[in-house]
């Protein structure tokens, strides 16, 4: 699919992310009910007027595996009225996501072209079972040759995991494993600008090696930044916007719902 550019040549995203949906309506995480907050999260995007040309969806869709939370997804991001492309977390589970496609704005493409100077690329880090992810030799081989064949455009991975450490051990435990594979490729091309992903609940965006990394607060339980052990975090649930221009720039910006909205449960020791 390609997604035209606006006036002044730049493409505009919208990230949401980590959605931890359930079957059941009242479905809470850590005492957070997902569905309220990733409700609350599209109806202030739509409140604020912020503008953007597409939604990128970076994983942990669902948090039970069933259709039906899937299906609250879609029918949440339908208000949008933009094209959303999705990916697995380690949360999902493939073939509930399959079952909704087709679909009329939920999209299941790998690879986007982004107005005629960007391209981005939708990879698989899941590893079913486990919270950490991997890329298959098959994806890397996707990412390689989809990375020569488009050389002249500038480009934007997407994966779930981290693929570098984000400072929080015990989040650092379940990164992407094997990332040097990923920065491997990477490093054999000039064109990846930006690497998005999720799995944090956390703002992260640092310069790696001359490509941005950037992960995105969840839609619902936010976990604290620099923490050794499993912690919550106070902050109000949270998107991305990220404007990508033709030189290969690259503006972003975190938004959030008020402060004291969905407050997680503090006693809770993990998930």
């Amino acid at each position: 699919m390609k997604i035209p550019a606006t006036l002044n040549n730049s493409i505009k995203f919208l990230q949401v992310t980590d959605t931890h949906l359930f079957s059941e309506a009242d479905g809470c995480l850590l005492g957070v009910n997902t569905l309220d907050s990733f409700h609350a999260v599209i109806e202030e995007i739509m409140t604020q007027d912020i503008e953007f040309d597409a939604v990128l969806a970076t994983g942990d869709i669902s948090q039970d595996h069933s259709i039906r939370s899937y299906q609250r997804f879609e029918q949440g991001i339908t208000h949008l009225s933009k094209p959303c492309f999705w990916l697995p977390g380690n949360h999902d589970y493939k073939l509930s996501m399959d079952s909704i496609i087709p679909s009329e704005h939920v999209r299941d493409e790998t690879h986007v072209l982004a107005g005629e100077h960007w391209q981005v690329i939708l990879l698989d880090s899941q590893v079913a079972g486990v919270p950490h992810g991997r890329l298959s030799d098959l994806q890397l081989k996707y990412l390689d040759n989809t990375l020569l064949k488009n050389a002249h455009l500038h480009t934007l991975v997407l994966i779930h995991h981290h693929p570098v450490l984000v400072g929080s051990e015990w989040l650092d435990q379940h990164t992407l494993h094997e990332a040097q594979s990923l920065w491997d490729v990477i490093n054999k091309h000039n064109n990846v600008k930006a690497i998005l992903g999720g799995h944090v609940h956390q703002d992260f965006n640092q310069l790696i090696s001359g490509v941005r990394v950037m992960t995105t607060p969840s839609t619902c339980v936010q976990f604290k930044p620099n923490s050794k052990d499993f912690s919550l975090d106070s902050r109000s649930p949270g998107w991305r916007t990220i404007e990508l221009f033709e030189d290969g720039r690259l503006e972003t910006k975190i938004g959030r719902l008020k402060n004291g909205q969905f407050i997680p449960d503090f006693g809770a020791g993990g998930y």
